[in-house]
């Protein structure tokens, strides 16, 4: 944006200027006066046009003014995995780098998505009429003006549908497809308008006219919900062992202190959609851009009034889900599938952006306070944390997310006695959600900013500190799991050879010295992370597998491939069960007439689950055609399948998997939480700019432990896409939100996403080697969610940056950085003269900023 004057309409709150005075100011050390300035004319002009200065400031050149752009670095990566054994058949393609099934029609645009399917001759559109209030009681819903539209066919409300059919919520029922009395957010959805196409459609949605009487409290962010304790019934939920009032007495030390996070879209690339088509005989196929196909199922046969077996639930492909299309797919799926229902033609919907962003929720903001008691040497003795969260107007999976980060709170630290109390805060907003991670990353957040303010306050070395008070093999977790082939402390040490830590920190602290307004940092950060779904029921999953004459093979799982690799992780399992190639065997979709009764895919566990189903599928096929192995040992698969067919063999099969050992119960605290761990470790160094708040990743190195990588080429994109998704959570990706509960951040204009730009410019993954987890398929781990956290690594090493510029003003290192770390607020933390002139400004207009309504809030 060109530079340029601004006159402000708060003038009250700026300081007023004489433009009658000389202006007075210095150019390169050389004194500049001016009698008669022109308040409309901006400094670079005047530099330019009456100094007739074009060149280089001084200090420029060598980056002592630190008003130079950073340097574009040239992009470096490293991808390190474990070779398969040499005796391995060249067609067994498991562990090995396999190609993404779907990866060329993807990258050549043919792949089909939900909105892809071709339209039918008979296709109605539908679009919602949301609400524009946060907290109101509806006085009337007036649509005749819509329905006066050429093209318009209906409108769908609550009056459509019975008390019990209008409910909806994944867990607790406390949502409606169509509110009908009183909004509680803003977005919430009203009715829908159901017309020939989409314009006409949307048009009329935007005629529908809605009267509202307001109502108080607007709940937006947490620190209102605390203060008004606006918490769901149930909390707080508590985990707690061992006697923390007595260790913390005892304590030599004690800390307490915040962390505050806030949420993030999940900004997949295909917005919410829906195609319902009705069928003979009341059934209905629903095709939508879900995670979970058997939610919708049941959800769609309850509103509709007719039994989930006349229900089918189908998904080809998600184009991105991140957990925002386990639960929230819902509110599309079932207003489309009424509609196709009651008017017997299909009826298709795909949500705008600015559509999506405000009506489907976003991670959970969280805020946590802490209490701990260490000994002299930094030996972690209590803890006493408390958890909130944003759960929006609705509970939706608020309780399970809450409940994750409360596991993850202490990361991979031991401390003997902890109670973790955690609280779901209800404010009006739209429903927050699953979001990869789950809880996870927040809570491991409180856990990483309290055992460096522990270190601060020792004057101690962070590293040290986390060293000795990390997990180790057999060690017990505050809910009582014990652990078992623990490889943090392998992973930690790994990284920080491999990424040269030691000696790149020494060069980082020679940089600073040398440099006033740029700074770097380099942190290191471990992650733990448990994998499975914390509710028992959902840690199962089935299979289904068609060997046809010709010998190929279709298979169908309950997992959702939403860009991971599911399905070709799955393609493997099978080709190396069955012993045939891996383009024998295809995936068509994920149905629910197919495999029944699915759970979401979800909790990183798509893998374990399915995997092991489909593998149990494979062993049924393989021992049915053993004995026509054993008589034709020389022939090959073909001729098995087929003397198979002709001995009237069934070639079909189902595989089943239940997660053994698991379950965990609150109330006594005991039991399994976790089938096991996924464990990492990543150093990142960065470079900030202590007058604008920018920032680059100069170098970041992972280590994971993947147990044996079923394929490393999708594991290690996963760690490196999962990386860089956390870095926008700590750094970039900030929603913003009015007072009223508007939600402002409804497209990439008002939302910053990472780019390419923003990926370190070396970045080095390595797979942990010699580490075979015996409890899931082929020794493999779960890879989804565990990486993401690891992008914390640059919100510390921005941190570090920015106690480097405060050490300049002889500052203290001990200051709060809310994440996500943006460059506002890390210009701001940066606390120099020019920041002090504005709080100074600000300080001396506090009584006319108090009577200012903030423009946005964090929620």
């Amino acid at each position: 944006m060109a530079p340029s004057s601004v006159r402000s309409e708060t003038d009250g709150l700026l300081p007023q200027f004489d433009t009658n005075q000389p202006l007075v100011f210095f150019v390169n050390g050389k004194k500049v006066t001016d009698d008669g300035p022109d308040p409309e004319c901006t400094l670079l002009v005047y530099l330019r046009e009456k100094l007739r200065l074009c060149g280089t400031k001084l200090g420029c050149a060598e980056g002592g003014c630190g008003a130079y752009t950073f340097h574009t670095l040239v992009p470096k990566s490293t991808q390190l995995f474990e070779k398969v054994s040499g005796d391995q058949p060249a067609t067994d393609p498991i562990r090995r780098p396999q190609v993404h099934a779907s990866a060329y029609k993807q990258v050549t645009g043919e792949a089909i998505y939900c909105d892809d399917i071709p339209k039918f001759a008979n296709e109605l559109y539908l679009a919602f009429v949301y609400s524009t209030k946060a907290h109101a009681k509806i006085l009337s819903v007036d649509a005749s003006e819509a329905l006066k539209q050429e093209g318009v066919h209906r409108f769908f409300s609550a009056d459509d549908l019975t008390e019990e059919q209008n409910k909806a919520g994944p867990v607790f029922h406390d949502e409606f497809v169509f509110v009908k009395d009183v909004v509680t957010t803003q977005g919430q959805i009203i009715g829908a308008i159901v017309a020939d196409n989409q314009t006409i459609a949307q048009r009329a949605a935007c005629q529908v006219k809605v009267t509202y009487e307001e109502l108080q409290p607007v709940i937006v962010t947490l620190e209102d919900a605390i203060r008004l304790e606006s918490f769901y019934p149930g909390f707080p939920r508590i985990i707690a062992k061992g006697d923390v009032e007595k260790a913390l007495s005892e304590a030599d030390v004690i800390i307490e202190g915040d962390c505050r996070m806030g949420g993030q879209e999940h900004f997949y690339l295909e917005t919410q959609a829906c195609l319902a088509v009705p069928k003979d005989s009341d059934e209905i196929e629903v095709i939508s851009s879900t995670q979970h196909p058997t939610e919708i199922q049941h959800h769609v046969a309850q509103t509709l009034g007719i039994p989930a077996s006349k229900v089918v639930s189908r998904v080809k492909r998600l184009g991105g889900g991140f957990g925002g299309k386990e639960s929230r797919a819902a509110i599309v799926a079932i207003p489309v599938a009424l509609a196709a229902h009651r008017m017997g033609r299909p009826v298709r919907c795909m949500l705008d952006r600015d559509e999506d962003m405000a009506v489907s929720g976003t991670r959970h903001p969280f805020y946590f306070h802490y209490k701990v008691g260490v000994s002299k040497d930094g030996k972690l003795l209590a803890g006493d944390f408390r958890a909130y969260n944003n759960a929006g107007h609705s509970m939706d999976l608020s309780f399970a997310v809450l409940e994750r980060s409360m596991f993850h709170i202490q990361n991979a630290y031991r401390i003997p006695h902890l109670r973790v109390r955690g609280w779901v805060c209800r404010t009006n907003l739209p429903s927050n959600t699953a979001f990869r991670g789950f809880g996870g990353p927040q809570g491991m957040m409180a856990a990483e900013t309290m055992i460096r303010h522990v270190a601060r306050t020792l004057n101690r070395d962070y590293v040290e500190l986390i060293e000795l008070n990390m997990y180790r093999e057999g060690d017990t977790t505050h809910y009582n799991q014990q652990i078992e082939g623990c490889n943090v402390g392998k992973c930690w040490s790994e990284v920080l050879q491999s990424a040269d830590f030691a000696k790149r920190r020494e060069a980082v602290e020679k940089f600073n010295e040398e440099h006033r307004w740029r700074k770097r940092g380099i942190h290191v950060v471990p992650t733990m992370f448990g994998i499975a779904f914390t509710v028992l029921h959902l840690n199962q999953s089935g299979a289904l597998i068609h060997v046809y004459q010709d010998g190929t093979v279709l298979l169908t799982h309950g997992g959702t491939e939403m860009g991971q690799g599911l399905h070709t992780k799955m393609i493997q399992v099978a080709a190396t069960a069955l012993g045939i190639p891996f383009d024998r065997i295809h995936i068509s979709e994920t149905s629910t007439d197919k495999v029944p009764n699915t759970s979401a895919t979800a909790a990183s566990a798509g893998s374990d689950l399915n995997g092991t189903a489909v593998l149990n599928a494979c062993l049924t096929i393989r021992e049915r055609l053993e004995p026509i192995r054993k008589e034709f040992p020389d022939k090959d698969w073909n001729f098995w399948v087929s003397k198979a067919y002709f001995s009237r063999v069934s070639l079909s099969a189902t595989g089943f998997y239940a997660t053994p050992d698991l379950g965990y119960d609150f109330g006594t605290n005991s039991g399994k939480a976790f089938n096991y761990y996924t464990y990492g470790a990543a150093c990142s160094e960065v470079e900030i700019d202590c007058l604008t708040g920018d920032h680059q990743v100069i170098r970041t190195d992972v280590v994971m432990d993947l147990g044996s990588s079923i394929n490393p080429a999708i594991d290690i994109g996963q760690i490196e896409g999962g990386f860089m998704q956390g870095y926008g959570l700590f750094t970039l990706e900030e929603m913003v939100y009015s007072p009223q509960g508007q939600v402002f951040s409804r497209g990439p204009g008002m939302y910053k996403l990472p780019g390419f730009a923003d990926i370190p410019g070396e970045f080095n993954v390595s797979l942990l080697t010699g580490a075979p987890n015996p409890r899931a398929v082929y020794s493999s781990k779960a890879v989804g969610e565990p990486p993401l956290f690891l992008a914390s690594s640059i919100f510390f090493a921005i941190r570090d940056a920015i106690a480097a510029a405060r050490k300049e003003e002889k500052l203290s290192d001990d200051f709060t950085l809310v994440s996500p770390a943006t460059s506002s607020r890390i210009r701001t933390a940066c606390q120099d003269k020019f920041v002090e002139r504005f709080t100074k400004q600000q300080s001396n207009g506090e009584e006319a900023a108090a009577r200012v309504v903030p423009w946005n809030v964090m929620p």
